[in-house]
C-alpha cells in the first residue's frame, strides 16, 4: 500500500510540474512580457510552484507517517528544505 501512495504521489508531482510550465507561460503571455522580463518571469514562477509541490508532498509523507503537532511541523520543514535545489 505504501509502495502505491508513493507512486500516487510522484506521478501527481510530476504532473502539477508540466503543468506549472504551462500555467506560467499563459501568465507571462498574459502579462505580455517578453525577453528577459519573461525569463526572469518564468524562472520565478517555475520557482514558486515547485516549492508548492514540495509542501503538498511532506505533507503527504507526514501524513503517511501519521505525525502530528511539533514532530509534524518539524518534520515538513526539513523535508522541503531538503526537496530545494542547491544554490
Amino acid at each position: 500500500m505504501r509502495k502505491y501512495l508513493m507512486i500516487a504521489v510522484l506521478a501527481l508531482t510530476s504532473a502539477n510540474l508540466a503543468l506549472a510550465d504551462a500555467a506560467c507561460d499563459a501568465k507571462a503571455a498574459e502579462k505580455k512580457l517578453a525577453g528577459a522580463a519573461k525569463s526572469s518571469f518564468l524562472k520565478k514562477c517555475e520557482k514558486d510552484g515547485a516549492a508548492a509541490n514540495a509542501q503538498k508532498s511532506c505533507d503527504a509523507k507526514a501524513a503517511e507517517k501519521k505525525l502530528a503537532g511539533a514532530a509534524k511541523a518539524s518534520f515538513v520543514k526539513k523535508c522541503v528544505k531538503d526537496a530545494a535545489p542547491a544554490k
